[in-house]
């Protein structure tokens, strides 16, 4: 009793000095806290007051009223109207101007975009089943390949002699000019109608040098060019190319758009040799195999002459050298002579055909060839709807309203190369099928 009262008296002093005046000041403000606070947490597990709810709900509208109707008033006070913040479109903004566009889109842009699934880290990793171990090997599609080459080897320009005179063929000068005087008595000159070497190179897409096939040679006639005439006019990579056979085709530039049918290069011994060497090169270049030339060089060959192609055709069969590799020839109202050569040819290579259509133009010459091969023993067809055979020897005339000019697309059939073709693939002899084969 007697220590307490000591005690009290100063805690007493305490009190009225000023930190002890700040003390009570806040025990008090902790209290008014914790009371509104307890009594929350008491009304905790209670439902709400639905009137205590709308008269909250009240209070907030009128709070949020007020407080947009300060800012507007702040917004119009400092001029941040809607319209400053968000002006009207313009004309020019909606429709451009003529160096402006619309953005181009396509119908893939409208169409819905397929979700891309991911596999997450938590799916096991799983393989695809096979029933092959690798992908089989497929060769990569091409286009036709249709080009001019300059080859040595062509027809012009030539030096030579004309073997039907042993004259020089360029026989007639003008100062530094060179000519040569025609049949007919017409003067053409080196330099515009002798000096073109390039030759018409057609790949079809489908050529595969993996399996038989044969090179045509087409010697065109007079009055042509190569572009114009051999591919445009005639068409006749495009009936090689629909032909389906395994074919590629040469035709040599002879005189340029004249009526004239000297042969060239190809009246030399050998020359016609020469010229498939040297395009089994070019070939193996074009193709993109350069090791493939020994393959163009050992492939058989079909030629095929035209109007005044005949005349390098003949000497190819008699002086070319290699005449062995030549396994059909296709003369397009072509017998205006040598006919000899022709019947050489026929008689000492039974395995290949040979096939003569013909207008009235060549008619006579024509049956004086045949009349020729019978006297040999040589049996004659005269008709084309057999199929070509080794030996096949065919004379087939066309009747009215088949013209000389479109002799090449409208003969016996229309498109008479591609029907040629098609009978040498389909033929179910040996020997031809070697010559050429059908894509697959």
């Amino acid at each position: 009793m007697v220590g307490a009262a000591p005690k009290l008296r100063a805690d007493d002093r305490a009190d009225r000095t000023p930190s002890g005046r700040h003390g009570r000041a806040l025990r008090a403000g902790l209290i008014s806290t914790l009371v509104p606070l307890s009594l929350t947490l008491v009304q905790c597990g209670k439902a709400p007051d639905p009137a205590a709810l709308a008269a909250n709900s009240q209070a907030n509208v009128q709070v949020v009223a007020k407080t947009n109707s300060q800012t507007a008033n702040a917004r119009v006070a400092g001029g941040d109207t809607f319209e400053d913040r968000f002006p009207a479109p313009q004309f020019k903004e909606r429709f451009p101007s003529a160096s402006e566009g619309f953005l181009q889109r396509q119908m893939s842009d409208f169409s819905p975009k397929r979700a891309v699934q991911r596999q997450g880290p938590e799916q096991a990793p799983y393989k695809v089943a096979s029933l092959e171990p690798q992908v089989p090997y497929k060769r990569p599609a091409r286009e036709d390949l249709t080009t001019l080459v300059s080859m040595k080897s062509s027809a012009f320009p030539y030096f030579g002699n004309n073997p039907a005179s042993d004259a020089p063929f360029l026989n007639i000068s003008k100062g530094d000019r060179r000519g040569h005087r025609s049949y007919s008595g017409r003067v053409y000159w080196q330099d515009e109608t002798y000096s073109d070497s390039r030759v018409l190179v057609h790949v079809p897409e489908h050529f595969d040098l993996r399996k038989p096939g044969v090179i045509v040679v087409f010697f065109h006639g007079n009055g042509a060019t190569l572009e114009r005439d051999v591919r445009d006019r005639q068409m006749v990579p495009k009936q090689i190319t629909d032909s389906g056979a395994n074919a590629i085709l040469l035709a040599p530039q002879m005189a340029v758009d004249a009526a004239d049918s000297s042969a060239g290069k190809f009246w030399q011994p050998g020359g016609f040799k020469r010229f498939m060497a040297e395009s089994a090169d070019h070939l193996a270049r074009l193709t993109g195999d350069p090791s493939s030339a020994r393959a163009f060089a050992n492939m058989p060959i079909v030629i095929v002459g035209y109007s005044g192609g005949f005349l390098p055709t003949a000497w190819s069969l008699e002086v070319g050298g290699i005449s062995d590799r030549v396994r059909g020839v296709v003369l397009l109202d072509a017998v205006y002579g040598e006919m000899d050569k022709f019947a050489s040819w026929i008689e000492n290579h039974r395995s290949g055909f040979f096939v003569s259509a013909y207008t009235r133009y060549t008619a006579r010459r024509d049956r004086e060839l045949m009349s020729m091969l019978r006297q040999k023993g040589i049996g004659v067809a005269e008709d084309m709807e057999g199929p070509l055979r080794p030996g096949s020897v065919v004379f087939v005339e066309t009747g009215e309203g088949i013209t000389h000019r479109d002799y090449v697309t409208r003969a016996w059939t229309r498109d008479p190369l591609k029907d040629v073709l098609v009978k040498m693939a389909a033929t179910p002899s040996l020997a031809l099928t070697r010559v050429a084969s059908t894509n697959p």
